[in-house]
């Protein structure tokens, strides 16, 4: 990607505290108009990296540009062309929430009508309208993120960071979230997202960055992250816990890789390259042994396999990590 196509484009990033490094080496391109997923356990640097590129904190080290714009030599800038959402909601509980949006409309500097219209404009895009007069401690976790989101795009910022927006949100709210965050991506609107929910990048990223210790070691979208286990598995419940050798052994002889055995599901999992073949050659060798399975299934490997798979190392102890590893699809 050329770097006039990034939204965001970062190389080589550092940010120590003390003797350790927070992003040792971090690198990044996200695409215009697409939701770019940062993915990591706690520690990864994940939100450090979305202080430095809202201006919020400066990098030891490295470049980054939001927009066009340097992070350290053009902030004012930077903070023109973006939105940022953190892990915790930034309105006011006893203000409503047109209330709220006003203010901030004011704090950019909006003349009070345009704030106003502002305001009105957000609300109806938020579905918000029928409760912008309530005040926003009756709001639900879902409508108070939605505001979140509202009053980040008051100047409808180009880019947006979401940082763990979902965070404590329950099914429905966080459905909300994602539904919003989908409709301002259809407008042309690019949203950097880091997320602990695997199954928040799986539904909105367009790519995925896995983050662990400071550095970007996979890179790709969310079919070609899973293709890096070997394609398609082969999952066998067995009947019977003793049967588990066996039918381990069998897997053993068709897999592409060494099976997994889970003895509390007394389930077998195993990769395989040819789908077809593997799944006839397994019930047919099965049947074989004498193995009563209760159920033989084929299916892609999930992002959570992808991510225990690819940052295994405990984030504890940063000169462990196998950093040659970077993989980008």
């Amino acid at each position: 990607m050329a770097e006039s196509a990034a939204a965001v484009h970062v190389e080589g990033l550092v940010k120590r505290y003390g003797p350790r490094p927070a992003l040792d080496g971090f690198d990044l391109r996200v695409a215009a108009g697409t939701v770019h997923g940062l993915l990591g356990p706690n520690g990864a640097g994940k939100t450090t990296a979305v202080r430095i590129l809202s201006t919020l904190l400066r990098p030891d080290a490295g470049r980054a540009r939001v927009a066009g714009y340097d992070v350290v030599r053009d902030p004012v800038a930077v903070r023109t062309q973006i939105g940022l959402v953190g892990q915790h909601a930034a309105v006011d509980e006893i203000l409503s929430g047109r209330q709220n949006l006003v203010m901030f409309g004011r704090l950019y500097h909006l003349p009070a009508a345009t704030a106003r219209r502002r305001a009105d404009e957000l609300l109806d895009r938020f579905g918000l309208a029928d409760t912008g007069g309530k005040p926003v401690g009756r709001y639900s976790g879902g409508m108070r993120r939605r505001l979140d989101l509202a009053a980040s795009l008051i100047l409808a910022p180009p880019v947006l960071f979401l940082d763990e927006p979902t965070t404590g949100l329950d099914p429905r709210s966080r459905a909300e979230v994602w539904t919003a965050i989908r409709d301002l991506v259809a407008g042309g609107t690019t949203v950097l997202l880091t997320t602990q929910y695997l199954d928040e990048v799986d539904q909105l990223a367009d790519r995925i960055s896995v983050v662990d210790h400071g550095r970007t070691i996979a890179e790709g979208s969310t079919d070609q992250l899973k293709s890096r286990l070997g394609g398609d598995r082969i999952d066998v419940v067995v009947r019977s816990g003793d049967q588990l050798p066996v039918a381990a052994a069998v897997l053993t002889g068709i897999a592409s890789a060494a099976p997994e055995v889970d003895p509390d599901t007394r389930r077998i999992s195993a990769p395989v390259s040819d789908r077809v073949t593997a799944l006839t050659a397994v019930v047919r060798a099965l049947d074989t042994a004498g193995v009563d399975a209760e159920d033989i299934a084929l299916r892609r490997p999930t992002l959570d396999e992808v991510f225990l798979h690819l940052t295994h190392t405990p984030t504890t102890d940063a000169s462990a990590v196998p950093y040659d590893r970077k993989v980008t699809a």
